[in-house]
Parts: structure tokens; sequence; C-alpha cells
């Protein structure tokens, strides 16, 4: 009777140990488990942020160097309207100057006999060019220089000029202004460019009042060279 007892109560302890492990088991299993799940998920969690935090990083220097860019192309597009600017006012000035460096000898006129044209009004062939105005026009210097022959009797060229004015310019160039009304200028006088010298008139050997003028070599007749191509070689619209 008690070995049965006994064995009895050794397979029901038997039992109940495997059951214990058993049950200790499974409990570690879902313990293990959800520690997996967990660190899974913040794995997971992990990369999604390194993974946000490098586009965002990655936006920063497309924009970073998007802006330098922008700031690179900026600054070009000012430094070459400072360039354009610069070569405007320079192209101005240099226009302005030599616009202003010789002008017409008189205003509102009409061109009769040119330069070397042939005539019976003239002992040799034309040696300048005639503007056609009314008596009395102001007669200006075509360029600034120093008043070197003035009065009547051509200045010293002979009768044929009437009234006129040489004024010499420097680098052997003359300007001669004949048949004149008046003089208003003297021998030794610094006149400027566009200055008044003199009024235009119809003395001397003259078919009707005009301005006759004339760029020279020297400040003496025969020296004469085509005075329209001259100034038009200095801008001036002849």
């Amino acid at each position: 009777m008690s070995q049965r007892v006994t064995s009895r109560s050794s397979r029901t302890s038997l039992i109940r140990t495997r059951a214990a492990v058993l049950a200790a088991g499974l409990g570690a299993s879902v313990v293990m488990g959800a520690g997996v799940a967990a660190a899974a998920d913040t794995t997971a969690a992990s990369g999604v942020a390194s993974a946000v935090e490098a586009q965002a990083a990655a936006q920063a220097e497309a924009a970073k160097a998007q802006a330098a860019q922008a700031e690179k192309a900026a600054e070009a597009k000012k430094a070459a309207q400072v360039v354009k600017a610069a070569q405007v006012k320079k192209a101005a000035q240099a226009a302005a100057k030599k616009k202003a460096s010789w002008v017409d000898p008189v205003r509102s006129y009409k061109l009769s006999a040119s330069f070397a044209q042939n005539g019976g009004m003239w002992a040799s062939k034309h040696s300048g060019q005639d503007f056609a105005v009314p008596i009395g026009t102001p007669v200006m210097a075509t360029h600034g220089g120093t008043v070197v022959k003035a009065g009547g009797n051509g200045a010293g060229d002979g009768p044929a000029y009437g009234n006129a004015v040489v004024i010499k310019h420097g680098n052997k160039t003359y300007s001669q202004y004949a048949h004149l009304s008046s003089v208003n200028v003297q021998v030794g006088q610094i006149v400027k460019t566009g200055q008044k010298i003199a009024l235009s008139g119809n003395t001397g050997n003259s078919s009707g009042p005009h301005l006759h003028f004339e760029i020279r070599t020297t400040p003496n007749y025969g020296s004469a060279v085509d005075p329209v191509k001259f100034l038009r070689a200095q801008g001036v619209q002849v």
C-alpha cells in the first residue's frame, strides 16, 4: 500500500515539475518575443529618423549651393553692368570730346563753291569751301587756337579775300575765314572752339554773301587742303 502511494506521488511531482518548466519556457519565450519586437521597433524608428535627417541635410546643402550660385550669378551680372556702364560713359565722353573739338564755322548754311573747283572767280582752282549765308551771320572758330592774322586785304593774303582771319591750331593746322563784313578778334588773341570771331559778308572778290573757309598747313595762301574732308575726319557733320 505504501509503495503505490509513493509511486503515485513521484509521478505527480514529475508532472508538476515538467509543467513548471514548460510554463517557464513559455514565459521566457513571450518575454523574449516582446523584447525582439521592441528592439525591431526601435531599430526601425532609428532608421527612419536617420533617413529623415540625411534628407534634411541634403536639402540644406542643395539650398546652400543654390543660394551660392544665385549670389555668384548676381555678382557677375552686377560686374557686367558696371563694366557696360563704364564703357558707355567712356564712349559718350569720347564722342562729346570729339564733337566739341571741332565745329562748323557757321550755322544754317548751304554749301556752294567747293574745294579745288574750277571757275573764273579764281586765278587757279578754288582754295577752300564756301558756306552760303546771309551777311552778318556769326562766324565761329572751328577749333581753339591763336589768331595769327586778322584784318583787311585778306589779312595779308591779298584783296581777293576781303576781310579775313587766320587761326593757328597747332600740329601744322590753320583755319582761314574770308569775305567777312567785320572782324571781332585781333592778332595774338587766344580763342576757344565755337567762339564768335567775325560776321560773314561779301567783301573782296565775292559773287554774293558767303563765308570762304580754308584749312591750311601754314598760315599763308597756297597751303590749303580739302576743308570738308578734314572737318568730317574730326567728326563734324558738314
